[in-house]
């Protein structure tokens, strides 16, 4: 509160001084709202590429109401998942043996 009270002189407004304030928050909301766009787009990118999208769908987040869009064409539509590479291991263990017969 003390950072903005320095911009006023006297309780005046100075529009030179507000301009200056208003251009500072644009320029902070502008850098919040980028990095909440990634961090929101690299996720969903993955996960359309897993449900079998186009990754590109993940930019729907960007627009409004857009992010709710992709969540219900993901969340109701078929998943077509490519199978889970498996490890081929080289060796097994042998199974128990049979118990003992009375």
């Amino acid at each position: 509160m003390h950072m903005l009270a320095m911009f006023f002189d006297d309780n005046t407004m100075n529009p030179q001084n507000m301009t200056a304030i208003l251009a500072a928050v644009a320029g902070f909301y502008l850098v919040v709202f980028l990095i909440v766009v990634v961090v929101l787009i690299i996720p969903t990118w993955f996960i359309c590429k897993k449900a079998g999208f186009s990754p590109w769908l993940s930019l729907l987040i960007i627009i409004p109401f857009g992010g709710l869009v992709l969540l219900y064409v993901l969340a109701f539509s078929e998943w077509t998942v490519a199978p889970a590479a498996t490890a081929v291991a080289a060796w097994q263990p042998p199974p128990p043996p049979a118990p003992p017969q009375v």
